[in-house]
């Protein structure tokens, strides 16, 4: 592995059998699921509460995730607006028991906080 993941690490998980598709490669969608859910928890953690993805930017699958891999997220927030969040995120595959890792993707995911009452509110620009 010459290329090194950016960001911290947010979410490790296992690929499983029941995640994939046909030809025995794990569903697209299920890593941007993956993507998302780590994308949320920091994206929660810096607003301060709840958060709901408004948006995906570009999106390119670079390699194939295989069972048995571990998928591993990493992130970092980019930035911040009035009531959303960017947040840089990169997927990597890791593979023989972390002995080599791909990038599978990356992308940015936008959220919104939101307050109680599922309305947009301001994230604290500290």
């Amino acid at each position: 592995m010459t290329e090194k993941p950016e960001g911290n690490i947010i979410l490790r998980t296992l690929a499983m059998p029941k995640d994939t598709n046909i030809a025995g490669d794990i569903f697209g969608g299920w890593v941007l699921s993956q993507m998302d859910i780590a994308g949320g928890v920091l994206a929660a953690e810096r607003a301060g509460g709840r958060v709901a993805t408004v948006a995906v930017d570009a999106m390119k699958f670079i390699s194939p995730v295989k069972v048995g891999d571990v998928l591993c997220i990493y992130g970092e927030v980019g930035r911040i607006g009035t009531t959303s969040l960017a947040i840089h995120l990169e997927a990597w595959s890791e593979r023989d028991r972390g002995r080599s890792a791909h990038k599978v993707t990356e992308g940015v995911f936008t959220f919104v906080a939101l307050n109680d009452d599922g309305r947009p509110q301001s994230v604290d620009q500290g």
